[in-house]
């Protein structure tokens, strides 16, 4: 059991990778939809590449979205609206009419024929406006339409709406009975009766109404005909559209629904998880072959397998949800922080494999693979120098600009035409670009959350105002002015090798901050003759010079510097001696270890780190010539630059001879600036 557990501790780093792999292949899975896939890949306008397919089953014509839409307004558009009416409030009317009438007749003077008259009249009023009609609420008025059902007594009637009185008839009513009746001299005394006595009895029934409208629906035929066993649905070279498109659209949807029965479920879900497991293995296979500092480091393969797994779980999410929205989803978000924070090609591959695993989800897979990888491809080629705001917009307008180009294509290929173009989708496109400008913030929360660095920190970094900084030039001014001139040579040397020049400049502003602990120890800041190394013996000097290293790696991680940045601290020496006190050791012929005078490493591991190293060493020397002339200055150079290569400094790095002769070039030439060498003339 010990030894067991004693493995598993040596190996737990590779233990995780195997953890993280079958994590994310799970919730991959797990978020795919539930339905298998149908076997054979077709587009409209396209022709049928496969053999002639017949009906493997019966299976019913699915009617298209669009067909279901229009059957679905059809109704909408013929369906009556329910009134419904109250009798009661008639009965309540006709009483008042009684007492109102009375009232308003019984100063008048009339005899009993004549009151009795004009109350027909009233009533014959009453009669129009209510029972032979019925009298509509001001805002039901408003929306009636030519023909509705009135409910009475729970019998439903259909009549036209002119039937009906509107609050504004009321007035017109009552003249045109007084008139009639040649009781038109009393017309003001009927308006008054009937201002406040009538009131609305026929009332929109919208519960009703939506519950026509709901059963109407329900009762259409989601399918028109049905496809016999047997019976020929495409031919080969036949091209897809109309009928046939039609057939096969049903075809694969019925057959991915009996596909993924019970019977089936577990050997679907077993071919899906094979998939995803091939993609993401060739993802860690390309990471150990090409890139095993990234391999070798779990915070950075997490970072890495978190991104795919948050943009196959958005790009589901919106297929869930509809799929129409499926090109929303920023997946150029994807390459574009990968390439931020690590490199181009290992961002073009991830996002490679991303739209790989997407295809199994969305709809016409070949298409949205096709623009998505054009769409990464033209990020990854794009996007640079992220610190500058400028480049991200332009970058996503051409990543936007390639979506629509690559659209109108395809659409020029299905329809044979531009003229049915959804606009909408042209709108999705834009949408999208607008949400990839979110990349910089996302880069803000990531490199906190996980500890990585990119430009817009690296760019913070650089700036000689910052605390560290600030504090570096008024403790140890000489090592401060060393290390501006060691960032000036190291950048161009990165710059012409297409290295992180970026990187190797905020590198080399930090790299010797562990020498404001003791500065005087070190020539640059010895402003008299006072030495105090005069008064060390060897190895104690030594023990100082050796110590800025581990100091300023201190000193880095109290202020929060970023782990590439440290490495540069830590590897500028390499193992390299501490030359001069080592000598000055020899001479006095007494028994010492050397390993007291030998920086404890690391060498540099990558070619910004090896830069800075040549860098540091070149501007520190040059301090000694006396005099340099270009001859000198050529000798002395390829001198200290071959004494690090001889001493093994390099080899863990990814540099070439190529390269580190390029870089001896760059060196000469700045250095031949900075001591402004001339041409001697002739007297």
């Amino acid at each position: 059991m010990r030894n067991f557990l004693d493995t598993l501790f040596k190996k737990q780093s590779l233990v995780y990778k195997y953890f993280l792999y079958a994590a994310t292949v799970g919730c991959i899975v797990f978020l795919f939809p539930r339905g298998g896939q149908f076997k054979y890949e077709f587009q409209k306008g396209k022709p049928w590449q496969y053999e002639n397919l017949y009906a493997p089953f019966d299976f019913p014509i699915h009617k298209s979205d669009e067909e279901l839409a229009l059957e679905k307004q059809v109704i909408r558009n013929n369906q009556l609206t329910y009134f419904r009416y109250d009798e009661n409030i008639v009965k309540q009317v006709d009483e008042d009419y009684g007492k109102r009438f009375d009232t308003f007749f019984s100063t008048v003077g009339l005899n009993s024929s004549k009151l009795k008259a004009l109350r027909a009249s009233g009533q014959e009023i009453l009669d129009s406006i209510y029972f032979r009609k019925g009298l509509l609420r001001e805002n039901d008025a408003l929306n009636i339409e030519k023909e509705i059902y009135l409910v009475n007594d729970n019998e439903a009637r259909r009549m036209r709406s002119d039937m009906l009185h509107g609050p504004n008839d009321l007035d017109s009513v009552i003249t045109a009975v007084l008139i009639k009746n040649r009781h038109d001299d009393y017309s003001q005394r009927f308006h008054d009766v009937f201002e406040g006595l009538s009131k609305p009895n026929v009332f929109l029934d919208r519960e009703l109404t939506d519950r026509d409208l709901k059963e109407a629906l329900s009762k259409i035929s989601m399918t028109r005909g049905t496809v016999d066993e047997g019976k020929l649905i495409i031919a080969k070279g036949e091209v897809v559209e109309n009928e046939n498109l039609k057939l096969l659209n049903s075809l694969k949807q019925e057959y991915e629904s009996q596909l993924w029965a019970a019977s089936n479920y577990y050997f679907i879900l077993l071919g899906y998880t094979i998939l995803v497991a091939l993609v993401l293995m060739m993802l860690l296979l390309f990471l150990k072959k090409y890139r095993s500092e990234i391999y070798g480091n779990n915070v950075k393969v997490t970072f890495i397998f978190f991104n795919i797994l948050l943009v196959v779980f958005l790009t589901t999410l919106v297929v869930k949800y509809n799929e129409d929205y499926i090109f929303v989803v920023p997946l150029c978000i994807l390459p574009l922080i990968l390439k931020t924070f690590f490199d181009a090609r290992l961002g073009l591959f991830v996002h490679v494999l991303a739209v790989l695993i997407l295809g199994f989800v969305v709809p016409n897979s070949f298409e949205y693979i096709f623009l998505q990888i054009i769409a990464g491809i033209v990020t990854i080629l794009t996007v640079s120098q992220l610190y500058k705001r400028a480049n991200l917009f332009i970058s996503v307008g051409q990543i936007t600009l390639i979506y629509i180009v690559g659209y109108l294509a395809f659409h020029t290929i299905h329809e044979g035409n531009l003229a049915n173009i959804l606009w909408s989708t042209i709108g999705l496109f834009f949408l999208n670009g607008m949400i990839t400008l979110f990349a910089q913030p996302l880069i803000y929360a990531y490199e906190k959350i996980f500890g990585l660095v990119s430009d817009v920190s690296l760019l913070e970094l650089s700036d000689t105002n910052s605390k560290l900084l600030k504090e570096l030039s008024n403790k140890a001014p000489g090592t401060f002015n060393h290390s501006l001139q060691v960032a000036n040579l190291a950048e161009a040397a990165a710059n012409e090798i297409k290295a992180n020049a970026m990187l190797v400049r905020v590198g080399a502003l930090y790299h010797d901050i562990g020498k404001m602990n003791h500065p005087t120890y070190f020539t640059e800041n010895q402003t008299t003759n006072i030495n105090p190394h005069d008064e060390l013996a060897y190895k104690d000097s030594a023990k100082i010079i050796i110590g800025h290293v581990i100091e300023g790696i201190e000193i880095a991680r109290k202020n929060k510097l970023p782990d590439r940045v440290i490495d540069f601290i830590r590897s500028h020496h390499g193992t390299t001696l501490v030359y001069y006190f080592f000598k000055k050791q020899q001479e006095t012929g007494q028994h010492f270890n050397t390993t007291e005078f030998r920086y404890p490493g690391p060498i540099p591991f990558s070619k910004e780190t090896a830069i800075l190293m040549m860098a540091d060493s070149v501007e520190a020397a040059s301090k000694s010539l006396k005099n340099p002339t270009f001859p000198m200055i050529n000798e002395f150079v390829d001198r200290v630059i071959a004494g690090q290569m001889a001493a093994d400094q390099f080899i863990n790095a990814d540099i070439t001879f190529k390269e580190i002769e390029t870089i001896k070039k760059i060196f000469k030439q700045k250095l031949t600036n900075i001591y402004h060498l001339r041409v001697e003339y002739p007297e």
